[in-house]
């Protein structure tokens, strides 16, 4: 499951699987960051704004997993994500 974080001009594209912690799977600025965007409206994954969380985010390299200093702000988008979409998450834990 995809999570997107996506202030004005960057966005950053998460992976949570329900096991791992989640994983920087796209991030851009400016055009790259409206066709992340585009794509996942395209997917109807839910969006969420946060400028601060999106620019620390973008600074993880692609593939590899948040750090524990970010868990608690992610799980709050990944909560957030899960009830627009009405889903739970596979285990019940986030």
């Amino acid at each position: 499951m995809s999570r997107l974080v996506n202030p004005p001009d960057i966005a950053v594209a998460l992976h949570y699987d329900g096991e791992n912690a989640p994983r920087v799977t796209a991030k851009g600025k400016g055009a790259v960051a409206e066709q992340i965007l585009e794509l996942a409206r395209q997917h109807d994954i839910p969006l969420h704004t946060d400028e601060g969380l999106a620019t620390v985010l973008a600074k993880i390299p692609l593939g590899n997993e948040i750090p524990r200093e970010l868990y608690l702000a992610v799980a709050e988008v990944i909560a957030f994500a899960y009830s627009l979409s009405g889903k739970l998450p596979e285990k019940g834990i986030l």
